[in-house]
């Protein structure tokens, strides 16, 4: 986090957001990926500083990622996005053994993915893990029913009890009714749902999504980014989603990660990276967001003064500046008490507050 102040505010007066103490579930330490055929070699040059364009240039190694290191919290969706190029891809194949780091280690319930067995992994990839691909990836010879089925039929379960799970998924993500469809009779949103029903149904407690909704028309992607909030929210998995689109990124990620050249620019929640871009990459990324639907009051809220009564209008910390700016107006009150997520007085905002956060100031751009 920069030293930079918001807009309008004495920074000693800004109470820390109102957070939940997270526990990671994906723990990523110092990982490097070089590909080539004596990708070892290279790790300790890379370290030292070597760049990539002269990795690739003396050594004809090309530099995937380097030093990554991040926590990505359980029971929350986190978001690792950037340009193509970036390594996001590369960094989401780490986590299920897809790709094997030249450095580094990828943590998941203490365990390495790394060091696993082949068996291990085999077993790890059925029962932990389940991915959504930016192009569906069904399989055009099975209906909807049975591609939902198709993880749990490698891990042999039994039809009887694979496919009352699969209904049930397929009827959560609206396609009741197309059990018997293929997949050439879909549209590219209904078949992205059958994807996400075919995941769901594993029951795996880590869900990975690649670039997911891209391919899908805007429209049809909003409404797939509701779904999976809604999802969230009754199921509480662990959820690593792959995006270049920061808009989503804000939407959906508790945790952002921006990625460039397989490093990492900037890491945190959707409101730091917004207010407070560590460099000039981030800062083009964000100078368009509209941030008073991203920004909440637990980001700007202060410290009343003892002297003072809380005010009569009171939010929880979690709404965002847009509705707050609308909640004082319409009210016609000049300030309000921002809630904890327990319903306790936390600070205070000023409806000046308010609006100056929501400003993006020509010294930030």
């Amino acid at each position: 986090m920069t030293e930079q102040k918001m807009a309008g505010q004495n920074q000693t007066d800004i109470l820390p957001p109102d957070e939940e103490e997270t526990v990671p579930g994906i723990q990523i330490h110092n990982l490097y990926k070089i590909f080539g055929p004596h990708p070892a070699r290279y790790v300790q040059a890379v370290r030292e500083g070597m760049t990539k364009a002269d990795l690739n240039r003396k050594h004809h190694h090309s530099l995937g990622l380097k030093d990554i290191s991040t926590d990505l919290p359980a029971g929350r969706i986190s978001v690792i996005m950037g340009l193509s190029g970036s390594g996001k891809s590369t960094l989401l194949r780490h986590i299920n053994g897809l790709i094997m780091p030249t450095a580094g280690e990828v943590l998941i319930d203490g365990q390495d993915v790394a060091k696993m067995s082949p068996d291990e992994l085999r077993t790890f990839r059925r029962h932990k893990t389940a991915m959504v691909f930016q192009k569906f990836a069904l399989l055009p010879h099975r209906t909807v029913l049975e591609n939902a089925v198709y993880g749990l039929d490698i891990q042999g379960i039994p039809r009887r009890d694979s496919t009352k799970r699969a209904r049930h998924w397929i009827e959560r993500v609206g396609l009741k009714g197309y059990e018997d469809r293929y997949p050439s009779q879909l549209s590219g949103g209904m078949q992205q749902r059958v994807g996400l029903a075919r995941a769901l149904t594993n029951d795996a407690p880590i869900l990975l999504m690649d670039e997911a909704f891209s391919a899908l028309d805007p429209l049809i992607r909003m409404d797939m980014q509701s779904v999976l909030l809604d999802l969230q929210k009754e199921l509480g998995k662990t959820i690593v989603f792959i995006t270049h689109d920061l808009d989503e990124a804000l939407r959906l990620g508790d945790k952002i990660v921006i990625l460039r050249a397989g490093e990492v620019s900037q890491q945190g929640t959707g409101e730091e990276i917004v207010l407070h871009p560590q460099n000039d990459y981030v800062r083009a990324f964000v100078k368009e967001v509209n941030r008073g639907r991203v920004v909440r009051l637990r980001s700007i809220l202060r410290r009343k003064s003892p002297e003072r009564d809380w005010p009569g209008l009171r939010l929880p910390g979690a709404t965002t500046l847009e509705e707050a700016a609308r909640r004082i107006l319409d009210t016609s009150a000049t300030e309000a008490t921002v809630l904890s997520r327990g319903g306790e007085p936390r600070g205070v905002v000023t409806l000046s507050d308010v609006m100056e956060n929501i400003l993006t100031r020509e010294d930030e751009i």
